[in-house]
């Protein structure tokens, strides 16, 4: 009997090594820099192109790989983020290991 390798929800194949990873994302930047962007959220948080914020892209880029355990962790106003992640990312199945867990420090 052959054995086909998992895949993800989307049918793409998601090898042994990155359905058992656990990521863990720093996200509570100030963003010094992004000063006028930051006064009332964290640098993650930041919108981008529209819809989209700038944590998107580590989120994807994780999902995309396979990766579907995910802790983010946050830290300064990171009210925003917490809501665009809960409203954004909601979809990851919690009754297959997936999810997205905001740690607010």
């Amino acid at each position: 009997m052959v054995t086909l390798p998992p895949r993800a929800s989307s049918g793409r194949y998601v090898s042994r090594l990155t359905s058992g990873t656990l990521a863990v994302v720093m996200a509570g930047g100030r963003g010094e820099r992004l000063r006028d962007l930051t006064l009332h959220r964290c640098k993650p948080a930041t919108p981008f192109g529209g819809k989209f914020r700038i944590i998107d892209f580590v989120l994807s880029n994780c999902v995309n790989s396979g990766i579907r355990q995910i802790f983010l962790m946050t830290q300064y106003k990171a009210q925003s983020l917490i809501q665009h992640v809960q409203r954004g990312w909601s979809y990851l199945r919690g009754e297959f290991g997936e999810f997205i867990d905001v740690v607010p420090a």
